[in-house]
């Protein structure tokens, strides 16, 4: 069980959203792998998050990843993610516990009106370095925090896939050669990881 990715993200409408602090671990992908992995981990949350309503949660599979996506009301929403082994509860429960510290270390009045994405320190998460090394071990993770009632009485829109979230007409090859997100390289990457079908999470 594997989690890659944990990021904060404050929406622009519906198709774009801006990354407000992230970390990855990418240990488990080859050297020369990791910068173009990364940027599809990144674009991947961007556009899932961005299709998030206020106060849903959905899981987003894509190959043999998942990503998992809470939206608060505040306007502010988190994705992690996971190899597909990774169990939902300790998933969800982590992206509750990250969102309420995220919302009490730096309130909307901060971000709220933020339209470009900020330099990577001014809202600077130490402790999801911490936790992208201790949940690791979903069950470890279950056992420190409880997942919230709330949690079970919400529903979880599961195992769609990319194509289910974008809107109709959107296709995500074009997407991806039209982002600013990517560069020449990793959209090249891109294309090779698709034809290969074996290391990136946007197949």
């Amino acid at each position: 069980m594997k989690i890659y990715y944990i990021g904060i993200f404050k929406p622009l409408g519906t198709e774009k959203a801006i990354e407000l602090t992230s970390v990855s671990d990418l240990s488990s992908f080859g050297y020369f792998e990791r910068s173009s992995v990364g940027s599809f981990m990144k674009f991947f949350a961007e556009t899932v998050v961005a299709r998030t309503s206020a106060g849903q949660r959905q899981s987003v599979q894509q190959n043999k990843y998942m990503g998992h996506v809470y939206m608060r009301s505040e306007g502010v929403g988190a994705v992690i993610l996971t190899d597909q082994e990774y169990q939902i509860r300790p998933a969800y429960g982590l992206l509750n516990k990250v969102l309420d510290e995220f919302i009490s270390t730096y309130p909307p009045s901060q971000w709220s009106s933020i339209t470009t994405a900020p330099n990577t320190s001014t809202f600077k998460m130490p402790s999801l370095d911490t936790y992208i090394k201790k949940y690791q071990d979903p069950s470890q993770a279950d056992a420190i925090m409880r997942v919230q009632k709330e949690l079970d009485e919400t529903k979880i829109v599961l195992n769609k896939t990319i194509e289910n979230v974008l809107k109709r007409g959107e296709n995500l090859d074009s997407m991806v050669q039209k982002s600013e997100t990517l560069g020449i390289s990793s959209k090249i990457f891109y294309e090779q990881a698709k034809k290969t079908n074996s290391c990136c999470i946007i197949m």
